[in-house]
């Protein structure tokens, strides 16, 4: 019997995928994997119903907790972000396709299939985890050149019904929401308020601003305003989306490079991604030397092309994960971010590893010569020769 696992979604084009698989590729069992990193639980009880009813198998895994503990928490500590997105939805796919391929061992399968077209960077994503298991990849929709009209239309044919047809492409997971399609499509065009469901606008923000205390232990936030019921990370992010959103904070609307070349208008609500990045950030400013800084910055922007790219077998991402994981040792303390209109400020840090000293900074405080080396004095030498080059060029 030859058996095929599909990465399902619930959507039209996984959906079609079912009977494609049957039909053109000859499989004689298409078991249907769902998994649950954050979706809306109406879109996953809709999901798992037609799951059930299209596949000979269906299996949803709840993959929350893994999500925030192996994939959330490193991208924060490597400040996760390309090009201005906080790789919600790509670094979701990785964990997708690996669950997808856990079932595909266990069920003893011959491949593994996805819905992605040929223009975007989800069959990437899917497609490097999937061939680095040695296992038949299949893309139905990209291998048919299959139009969404021809999809619908197919659906029909074999009793897939649809409600009526969203205006909006809409991804969500626990930590972004992406919204595409449509007018969204025209780079000029402006997001109406109905497609932002997690953050209100600026002008609906409540006047009054919220400052919130969030606490790192080597870089993974722990805890926000002490509530210690937040420690298994998904409370936390759920917390913090709800209260970022009531502020409006966590828009993004931008012009994003796909990994094929392709530039797309994209649009996505993110409010803890964005409190907890910056938060974090910030904290590492403190604790971290320049040097650190410095090299981390490249470190971090490789890391997080990445994971746009799904390359997450690559082995320089292992190596990247253990330069990052080095320098969150001391990324610890408690950081005050002031919630309002739109805005995510952080207004004070404290931490047992601050490498801060108000004593050797103040102007307010006087330093002899020859104090532990730093008396005022001393820096005229090192002045003098801060800008030679510059001087000497200055006078060819």
């Amino acid at each position: 019997m030859k058996k095929v696992v599909l990465a399902y979604s619930g959507g039209l084009d996984t959906s079609v995928c079912i009977p494609l698989l049957r039909e053109h590729y000859g499989y004689d069992e298409v078991i249907s994997v769902l998994v649950d990193v954050g979706q809306q639980e109406a879109d996953i009880i809709r999901a798992v119903e037609r799951g059930k009813r299209l596949s000979d198998i269906f299996k949803l895994i709840n993959a929350q907790d893994e999500f925030v503990s192996d994939y959330i928490f490193p991208l924060i500590k490597a400040n996760g972000n390309y090009e201005g997105y906080v790789l919600g939805t790509a670094i979701a796919r990785s964990l997708i396709a690996k669950k997808v391929v856990e079932v595909a061992k266990d069920e003893n399968a011959e491949a593994v299939a996805h819905g992605c077209t040929g223009k975007g960077n989800d069959q990437l994503r899917f497609d490097a985890v999937f061939w680095a298991a040695d296992l038949d990849v299949i893309a139905p929709v990209r291998e048919l050149s299959l139009t969404r009209e021809e999809e619908k239309k197919y659906a029909l044919e074999h009793g897939i019904s649809f409600e009526a047809e969203k205006r909006w492409s809409i991804d969500e997971n626990i930590w972004s929401r992406s919204i595409g399609g449509s007018e969204l499509e025209n780079p000029a065009f402006f997001p109406p308020e109905e497609v932002y469901q997690w953050t209100v606008s600026q002008d609906k923000a409540p006047d009054n601003a919220d400052i919130i205390k969030i606490e790192f232990a080597q870089g993974i936030p722990v805890s926000v305003d002490g509530q210690s019921t937040t420690t298994t990370g998904v409370s936390l992010i759920n917390a913090l989306n709800k209260v970022g959103g009531k502020h409006g904070v966590g828009r993004t609307d931008m012009i994003e490079d796909r990994v094929l070349g392709y530039k797309a208008r994209e649009t996505y609500e993110h409010p803890a991604a964005t409190i907890l990045l910056e938060a974090h950030r910030d904290l590492e400013r403190l604790v971290l030397t320049r040097n650190e800084l410095r090299f981390k910055e490249f470190v971090d922007r490789t890391w997080s092309e990445l994971v746009y790219q799904g390359l997450v077998m690559d082995p320089l991402y292992d190596a990247l994960n253990a330069f990052i994981e080095r320098t969150q040792e001391r990324v610890n303390g408690a950081v005050y971010v002031k919630l309002e209109r739109g805005l995510a400020r952080v207004v004070g840090r404290e931490s047992k590893n601050s490498l801060y000293s108000s004593t050797d900074v103040s102007f307010e405080t006087r330093q002899e010569q020859g104090q532990k080396g730093q008396g005022q004095g001393i820096v005229e030498g090192f002045s003098i020769y801060h800008s030679f080059q510059a001087r000497k060029f200055s006078e060819l």
